[in-house]
Parts: C-alpha cells; sequence; structure tokens
C-alpha cells in the first residue's frame, strides 16, 4: 500500500471513530439504547436525530421512559418519572403529627407520628396513653401500648405524562402494622355464695390485673391534607392478636381482640394532625 493510500485510510479511519464516539446516547428504562444526535431537553420529553437518517426528521421521546442520557462530551444526565421524583415535592411538608381524635373517650389518648420516606411511602408509630381518658366502667387502668407500620400510599389507576401526587402524605392507604400494649386495671372476679337458707346470692372480688397484648394487622386508610398544613386521617384495620387477660380478649385500648378461639383483632379511628417540615 503507497503512502498516499495509507495517509487516506487513516483519515477516513479517524473521521468514522470520531463519528461514532461524538454520538449522545439514550438509555431508556427497558435498557434499549439509542445512539443519536440530541437536539433538545424539554420539560417532558427529548427530541433527537439518528445518523441513519436526515437530520432534518426530529424523534421524539418522554422523559418518564429514559433512565439516563449521557451526553457525547461525557456527562450523564438521570431521569425520574414525575410521579416519583422528590424534587416535584420540595415543597411539601414530610412530617406529621396526629391524635386520635375519639380516643379519650375509651380511656386512652394515642399520639402518632408520620414521616415521608419517599413518593408513595411514609412511615408511622404510634405512642398511646392508656389511662389518660375517660374511665366509664371504673376500671383505673395505666399503661401504654405501641404501634408501628409502614404506609404504602395508592398510586393512579393509570398514568398520564406530567401526572403527581397532590400532598406526599395524600391518599388512600394500606398499611401493615405491629401493636404492643401492657397495662393493668381493676378486674372483679365471681365466686358462689350462699346465704344461711342454701340460696345462691353470688359473691364477687375486686382484684388488679396486668394484661400484656399484641397484634399483626392490615390496616386500610385514607388521608387528606389541606392547605399542606392540616390532615384528618380515617382507618380501619383487621388481623391476628394475643392477650393475657383472665376473660381472654376483649378490648385492649388502641384495638380489640376476639379471644384464643378466635383470635382476630379490629381497630379502627379518626386522626387529626398538623404538618410540618
Amino acid at each position: 500500500m503507497s503512502a498516499k493510500r495509507m495517509l487516506l485510510f487513516v483519515v477516513l479511519l479517524i473521521g468514522v471513530s470520531q463519528f461514532i464516539t461524538a454520538q449522545d446516547i439514550i438509555l431508556k428504562r427497558n435498557d434499549e439504547m439509542i445512539h443519536c444526535k440530541i437536539k433538545e431537553i424539554g420539560l417532558d420529553e427529548i427530541k433527537y436525530s439518528l445518523p441513519d437518517h436526515s437530520q432534518d426528521i426530529l424523534f421524539v421521546i418522554a422523559k418518564d421512559d429514559i433512565s439516563k442520557v449521557v451526553l457525547e462530551n461525557g456527562k450523564e444526565m438521570t431521569f425520574e418519572k414525575r410521579l416519583t421524583d422528590p424534587g416535584n415535592y420540595l415543597d411539601n411538608k414530610k412530617n406529621a403529627l396526629k391524635i386520635d381524635f375519639l380516643s379519650p373517650l375509651t380511656g386512652n389518648t394515642s399520639l402518632s407520628y408520620e414521616r415521608s420516606l419517599r413518593p408513595g411511602r411514609s412511615l408511622e408509630g404510634t405512642l398511646g396513653i392508656i389511662g389518660l381518658g375517660l374511665d366509664a366502667a371504673d376500671r383505673n387502668a395505666g399503661g401504654a401500648f405501641v404501634k408501628f407500620g409502614m404506609k404504602f400510599i395508592k398510586d393512579p389507576d393509570f398514568y398520564l405524562r406530567g401526572m403527581q401526587y397532590a400532598h406526599l402524605l395524600k391518599g388512600s392507604y394500606v398499611k401493615p402494622e405491629i401493636s404492643f400494649g401492657f397495662f393493668s386495671h381493676n378486674q372483679w372476679e365471681y365466686f358462689d355464695k350462699y346465704d344461711e337458707n342454701g340460696y345462691w346470692i353470688g359473691y364477687q372480688n375486686r382484684v388488679r390485673e396486668d394484661v400484656f397484648s399484641g397484634t399483626i394487622q392490615l390496616v386500610l386508610g385514607k388521608q387528606w391534607i389541606f392547605d399542606n398544613a392540616f390532615l384528618i386521617d380515617i382507618y380501619g384495620g383487621l388481623g391476628y392478636g394475643f392477650s393475657t387477660n383472665n376473660y381472654d380478649g376483649g378490648y385492649m385500648y388502641g384495638y380489640s381482640i376476639a379471644g384464643s378461639d378466635f383470635p382476630i383483632s379490629v381497630s379502627g379511628g379518626l386522626k387529626i394532625g398538623l404538618l410540618f417540615k
């Protein structure tokens, strides 16, 4: 091969290699790669041209379908779906303090704290003070219970481009939850007693009883957010539970348990609360 041909070959090789390396790469969420020249990056879509098509023809792809873009200079850009992009919720208050509005009527006061972990998911814990409330049955109860759960907030049934949550903590949800409680209260033991004529008159004795209980429940609910400041949360739960009380079940302050023969537990309530950063 002559020196002239060799020089021409080297020039063509350099030109081809520069053409290949001077391409942008779009990596789709299904791992498909598009080698192209990006012309425009908009709010919702990217426009690009392909090397084997006329440069006057522009192709368009939604940013929600893209996981990453690698530019010809080596810089990378990543993209999140608008629905799950944390950057779209920077003005949302991500923490909330709540009180179970009706709990004082049932002999306890429960306070909850919820924190958003990311769009569609939050963590919630509850502390209940047993005895801080009305005592209609004169049981003089005292103790506490705790609950821990992970909230999974419902996604839309179908997705439109640009759609996002109205608020990170707003919407219908399902929450797997575990609870434990310990309290002592007055209880009455009944005995057989007869008078001098042999008639049964009965006898009762008040004793102090210690009770330990626990549940695993699936809680369904819906939470409304008002002006990024106030919330209402309505919920109901169903699951399994146990207790050590002598009467095998009943109201455990925060949840109810049917008994060891049918260890179903239920809960429900109405919470109100305030949001903060």
